[in-house]
């Protein structure tokens, strides 16, 4: 079984990516050097500002699917009950 992320990108003015992965490192770096084609490169939305790590990618799978279905406000009250200033959490990670 593989382990699981969910994660939520923003840029400056706090435009949102909802994401999942089973390599969080690996496709955030992906996203910060635009190798990857798409709304995040567009909007240059490159910050790391939430993210989950589940046991398996299906239950990522599943909890990116909730985040999504989810309205704005939800969303920014969950990044900021963790990431309040909404620093990039990436180099964390290293």
């Amino acid at each position: 079984m593989k382990t699981g992320y969910t994660y939520i990108l923003s840029n400056k003015s706090k435009t949102l990516y909802i994401g999942v992965t089973s390599n969080l490192i690996k496709r955030i770096y992906e996203h910060k050097n635009n190798q990857t084609d798409g709304f995040t490169s567009k909007y240059n939305i490159k910050d790391l500002v939430y993210y989950e790590i589940f046991d398996t990618i299906e239950n990522a799978i599943i909890r990116e699917k909730q985040l999504k279905a989810g309205n704005r406000a939800k969303k920014i009250t969950l990044i900021e009950s963790l990431n309040p200033t909404w620093k990039d959490l990436y180099n964390e990670l290293l």
